[in-house]
């Protein structure tokens, strides 16, 4: 018979098999019918029920050994002679009765009483006569049969237990360990995040739309050859917005959607990682066309091999394997789409990167200034706000904030309002819970003397004072001296959103933050332990200038860092002699701005002791009154320029359509007949 023969009915094929499918509710049956035969094969207690008469007459015969009268009832238990057993069950196989015995509703004890006394003086019996005051049948019956119920009920529990939810992936399930833990979304959910609720992150969305709209219009790429990405990585620092894109797309795109982390792929037990990958993939080829999201893939996907430990079986390394063939191995997996989320791209395997299954890389950086106003206005819909809020002046006073940390500055700037019993959340508000997310805890009742209190804010005004008169230092925006976290005193600068740094630009900001340790050398005559938070800073970044950005005199265009992340650190990329002209650079480039710092301090000694006393009396101070001691800053921000940009690019498009309009009012020009005859 040919195969194509055999294969002719696929269906009847699929029936049979089927028919044979393995069921756990066989094993009750089995159970049930193995102990029922056990039961019978092992014999059971003859019970028979007879008349009065008929036990008086097997009374008088001796057929009873024992009699027991329960007086309440007027029932007697009798428990016959071995001898007698035929006598009493006539018929019945007594061989295979253990313990016959028979029952007798009695007219009354006194009756039956009479009855046993006479046939005692008779010598017709002698039975033991014992009375009871209630029947103890049930009794008897569950001391007999209890264990066997209790064992066939815990049994039935203990498989309903593992055999139940299957695929569900509930621990308590021993069947289930190998199941993916995965939650599915369709389209007909309620609560659905779309792209309108994504603010900002908008050449991430283009990449994302895009393989949503190949889902819904596949023919539109398909015409020209296309196919549909594989995968798409989501690569960004934390609280971007990876996740919310990944939602977007769950209630964007009219397919199935699996949602789970990397970390439920693994487990204690050795295989379940793969298993688990194996059922995940075998679930979305049944719903395909789909979207798979794992979530910290890091967790799963590290780079094999990193860690030389002495197990031979590593498991995450096994589910590693599983996922690499379930995603692009000799299988087909068309219809299934891999999104995946991690803030660790550096560590992930090289196999899981490649084209074939991550085809895309999406890069979701921090939001810029523009962005960062899209999400101030998205998160300040659902808060009673006044008019002193501006979402343009929030986005300026959170440089370096992730979506994630601008929910969170709306959300503690209500809570703020909420404490103070407004009404409304204003802008002093927001402006506190900005410090409170920087800064820390304000800690009012921290104990500080006047010598403190003059430290710090001389402090303070040093590193004030450099940021307002050098031109590459970032703008100061608040200083206080009032204890917050754990530092004494605290400075809100507004870096600039820079794309590149200069090496000018590093030195004035290294310049700037030494300025309160020259501060306080100058104007105080002793140091304090308060900067050491400024001389890490300082020293990570002379490092980096010297080390990394090849910016140093003695070694120029010289990186020793490794961005591939192979190299584990165990030893230095260069020699001892290298290490001490590093060294000897990064102090050389330290001490010439501390001498720098000193010497424009001592220029401005006047305006540095004005805001000094200016911070000790109102403990806080703002841009605006370090710009009334030394004047307006020459300099324009970076912010500031990107807003004119977008000022005039509005500007511009409005006079365009101004135009468009005016075009479209003219009256059409009369045609040419001439010219109408040629064209015909």
């Amino acid at each position: 018979m040919s195969n194509e023969q055999l294969n002719t009915n696929p269906q009847k094929n699929n029936r049979n098999k089927k028919m044979f499918s393995f069921n756990f509710y066989w094993m009750y049956g089995i159970i049930f019918l193995i102990l029922m035969a056990l039961l019978m094969t092992n014999g059971s207690s003859g019970v028979k029920e007879i008349g009065w008469s008929e036990f008086q007459s097997l009374t008088e015969q001796d057929a009873f050994s024992k009699i027991l009268v329960f007086n309440k009832k007027n029932i007697l238990e009798a428990s016959v002679n071995k001898d007698k057993t035929a006598l009493v069950f006539k018929e019945e196989n007594e061989k295979n009765l253990k313990d016959p015995k028979v029952f007798v509703k009695i007219p009354s004890a006194d009756k039956f009483s009479d009855f046993y006394d006479k046939c005692v003086e008779q010598n017709l019996t002698d039975a033991q006569v014992s009375y009871e005051e209630s029947d103890d049948t049930l009794w008897s019956f569950i001391f007999s049969y209890g264990p066997i119920i209790l064992f066939i009920a815990v049994w039935i529990f203990l498989m309903k237990r593992m055999s139940g939810n299957a695929g569900g992936g509930n621990p308590g399930n021993v069947f289930n360990v190998g199941k993916a833990k995965a939650r599915l979304f369709d389209k007909d959910n309620d609560k659905r995040i779309t792209f309108k609720d994504v603010a900002g992150l908008a050449e991430a969305k283009e990449e994302v739309e895009e393989i949503v709209s190949f889902l819904k219009n596949p023919g539109k790429y398909t015409e020209l050859g296309g196919k549909i990405p594989k995968g798409a990585l989501l690569v960004g620092p934390p609280g971007t917005g990876k996740t919310l894109l990944a939602k977007a797309v769950a209630g964007e795109a009219n397919v199935p959607f699996f949602s789970l982390s990397g970390s439920d792929f693994v487990e204690m037990f050795v295989g379940v990682g793969a298993s688990r990958v194996r059922d995940l993939f075998r679930q979305a080829k049944e719903k395909a066309p789909c979207i798979v999201f794992i979530d910290e893939i890091d967790a799963v996907g590290r780079a094999r091999g990193r860690n030389a430990n002495m197990n031979s079986n590593d498991e995450r390394e096994n589910t590693l394997n599983q996922l690499l063939t379930e995603m692009d191995g000799f299988g087909s997996n068309s219809g299934v789409i891999i999104l995946a989320a991690t803030n660790r791209a550096d560590i992930l395997d090289k196999a899981l990167l490649r084209a074939g299954r991550f085809d895309r890389q999406i890069y979701v950086e921090l939001p810029d200034l523009k962005e960062r106003k899209e999400i101030f206005n998205v998160h300040l819909r659902p808060i009673k706000i006044d008019e002193s809020v501006d979402s343009e002046f929030l986005a300026k006073q959170t440089p370096g904030f992730s979506g994630a940390d601008i929910a969170n500055v709306c959300n503690e700037a209500a809570l703020i309002a909420a404490r103070k019993q407004k009404k409304f959340v204003q802008k002093e508000d927001f402006m506190n819970a900005v410090d409170r997310i920087v800064g820390g805890l304000e800690k009012k009742s921290k104990i500080t003397t006047a010598d403190e209190r003059k430290s710090i804010a001389c402090h303070e005004a040093g590193h004030a004072t450099l940021s307002w008169l050098l031109e590459h230092a970032n703008p100061l925006v608040k200083v206080t001296i009032v204890p917050r976290g754990k530092a004494l005193g605290a400075a809100w600068y507004l870096p600039e959103e820079r794309q590149i740094t200069t090496r000018e630009q590093l030195l004035d900001e290294m310049c700037a933050t030494l300025g309160g340790r020259a501060a306080e050398e100058l104007f105080l005559g002793k140091i304090s332990t308060g900067a050491s938070n400024d001389l890490e800073r300082v020293t990570k970044q002379a490092y980096a200038m010297v080390a990394y950005f090849g910016m140093s005199e003695r070694l120029p265009n010289l990186n020793y860092y490794d961005s591939s992340g192979q190299d584990w650190g165990f030893t230095k990329p260069y020699s001892e002699e290298t290490s001490r002209i590093i060294d000897t650079e990064v102090q050389k480039i330290i001490n010439e701005q501390y001498e720098r710092a000193k010497s424009i301090l001592s220029t401005n000694k006047k305006g540095h002791d004005q805001l000094a006393n200016v911070l000790l009396e109102r403990e806080v101070i703002y841009s605006e009154d370090v710009e009334a001691i030394f004047g307006k800053r020459p300099w324009i921000s970076r912010s500031e320029e990107i807003l004119e940009q977008e000022e005039k690019a509005k500007e511009k498009k409005e006079e365009e359509n101004k135009t468009e309009t005016t075009t479209e009012d003219l009256p059409e020009s009369p045609k040419n007949e001439n010219t109408d005859n040629i064209n015909q």
